[in-house]
């Protein structure tokens, strides 16, 4: 049975494709269209992708899974005669509006999605099949069930916080005695009124005043913090509280208020400063209310979901500070990760808790874009690059020992907002000045870190990564301290306070990318890598293998690795 998830946000607008519980595609829509976060409409590329992906037809699709994103306000049925007289004219003058869902719902009071919206006509438009059983998600709901499936836990706090969703900005579930227990951030919060509590804008808005962009360069603040001294974190501090069931709220009225605050408390100091402190508080305000809701119900294994734990640093505080005997971090954290959420919980209401249950498997890989297979060798090969090598391992480890930039362009693209060794460029970690390279060429910020990749068997004597963070390492989703004797061998992935984010991979999911990795340690005698995602600044990650000649012409690499072979410029 194929059920297939759709997200039309404002922002990481996406789709997934499960075969029954299995998720066997899943894509951003920026991916496919090179526009950054593009969104604000149905994700018609992204549907096709994960279809196409899947050798499947929209005919297959035997359930469909919506978010209360933005949708044209013609499929809108709870509308009082008022704003239908609106409608009918401005679809006379060709200004049929785009409306959240989620907005008409707080409007209204309402949180009876499927009785607002008129499902049928609106597959039928798109392409999809009308009869196929239509299932409206809750935001958060979606996030919590993504990242607690892909464990095998009988006991789970599962936390979720991001800028909002569905009225709210943070849930709390508690996985116990085979009941999972919603304590916060429901479809309740559609008819409550919004409170002031999001970290998450905060953080966004302390991006915006030092002259970044919200919702995309966030980490750059991360990257920052480490510089500065977190001298003004008290100020912005004394505005948030922890109750005494885990939920965070502060005392601005609103959030325009917050912004101005965060504006005026960041004007005038250094950068790195305003970093530093917004993420002590993003660390210290999260970490007590987890801490005090694992206490309360007595476990102590973590799920996280949401755009906040993009923050691989508040990853590893709550890993190494909380009594956890393991954490997971969902892979595709933000929004890119709602459309196979949402399917996981229309199967939840379908079969009920015990079945979705016994149903759940630990990711493997993140795979999931389409293999485009031997195209990418056409497509190098049909522009002139010539094949320098056919045994890509050898040449590719020896070409990185030479300090040569090499791209790997392997299996389907990477789910989420990582490259993890489908769509990666590989480096040598061994001088730091590879990073001034890299970065000229990427064009990227100077201060942001490379990231390592290291086998499993390696991974222990390099980082200092605890077995609380071993699942989530495999995913890059946390930072470690890096060993002090190896610190200085790989400077290139070490950042200024001495962690690291690494990848932990075994060599089954991916063979090419293990075995670089074998041969470039066997050659050097460092069993790391780096690994950094295969894009230019403030373009998504590469998707086809046209995107990779047009890198490659470019000189943002100098090679790339197929399975085929390795290929150079013409």
């Amino acid at each position: 049975m194929l059920i297939l998830g759709i997200h039309s946000g404002y922002h990481d607008a996406c789709a997934a494709l499960f075969d029954g519980y299995r998720l066997v595609a899943a894509v951003a829509q920026e991916r496919l269209t090179r526009v950054k976060l593009d969104g604000g409409r149905l994700p018609r590329e992204a549907i096709a992708e994960v279809l196409g992906s899947a050798g499947a037809a929209a005919a297959d699709i035997e359930a469909i899974a919506l978010s209360r994103s933005v949708y044209p306000l013609r499929f809108y049925t709870h509308l009082p005669l008022r704003r239908r007289l609106g409608r009918a004219i401005n679809r006379i003058r060709g200004r049929d509006k785009m409306k959240s869902l989620e907005r008409e719902c707080v409007r209204y009071r309402r949180a009876d999605s499927g009785a607002m919206f008129d499902a049928r006509a609106f597959l039928a438009e798109a392409g999809l099949p009308p009869g196929a059983a239509t299932h409206f998600y809750n935001h958060h709901r979606a996030h919590a069930l993504a990242a607690l499936f892909h464990t095998d836990w009988d006991d789970a706090l599962v936390y979720t916080a991001d800028g909002g969703g569905d009225n709210v900005q943070y849930s709390h579930r508690v996985l116990k005695d085979g009941r999972l227990a919603t304590l916060a951030g429901d479809d309740d919060g559609l008819v409550a009124p919004l409170r002031i509590d999001s970290l998450g804008l905060a953080y966004g808005f302390a991006t915006q005043a030092l002259g970044f962009k919200i919702n995309q360069h966030e980490g750059k603040l991360t990257g920052l913090a480490a510089l500065g001294e977190p001298s003004l974190a008290a100020a912005l501090a004394g505005h948030f509280r922890v109750d005494a069931d885990g939920r965070i709220d502060s005392d601005f009225a609103d959030f325009a208020a917050m912004r101005r605050f965060i504006f005026a408390w960041a004007d005038g100091h250094p950068r790195e400063t305003v970093a530093a402190s917004v993420q002590r508080v993003l660390e210290d305000t999260i970490e007590t209310a987890v801490r005090r809701l694992l206490a309360l119900h007595g476990v102590r294994r973590l799920a996280l979901a949401g755009g906040v734990f993009a923050n691989v640093k508040l990853n590893q505080r709550l890993a190494e500070t909380l009594p956890l005997d393991e954490i997971f971090v969902y892979p595709a954290m933000s929004d890119q990760g709602l459309a196979a959420g949402g399917v996981l919980d229309y199967l939840l209401a379908r079969d009920g808790l015990a079945t979705w249950l016994e149903q759940r498997y630990r990711l493997e890989h993140l795979y999931l874009g389409r293999d485009h297979g031997p195209a990418i060798d056409h497509v190098l090969t049909g522009n002139g690059c010539p094949r320098v090598a056919t045994d890509t391992v050898r040449a590719a480890a020896e070409l990185i020992d030479q300090g040569k930039i090499v791209a790997l362009f392997t299996r389907g693209m990477e789910y989420g907002p990582r490259a993890l060794g489908a769509r990666s460029i590989l480096a040598a970690p061994v001088a730091a000045e590879i990073n001034h390279d890299l970065n000229r060429r990427l064009d990227r910020s100077e201060f942001m870190p490379f990231a390592p990749v290291v086998r499993a068997s390696d991974a222990s004597r390099i980082f200092a990564l605890p077995p609380v963070s071993a699942y989530a390492a495999r995913f890059m989703t946390i930072t470690c301290q890096v060993r002090p004797e190896w610190a200085s061998r790989i400077p290139s992935v070490v950042h200024v306070d001495g962690t690291a984010r690494p990848q932990v991979i075994e060599r089954e999911p991916n063979p090419l990318y293990h075995d670089i990795v074998s041969a470039y340690a066997g050659r050097s005698g460092i069993p790391v890598l780096i690994n950094t995602s295969f894009n230019v600044h403030e373009e998504p990650i590469i998707n086809t293998p046209a995107e990779c000649w047009t890198a490659l012409r470019d000189r943002r690499i100098d090679f790339v690795a197929t399975d085929a072979g390795v290929y150079g410029r013409p």
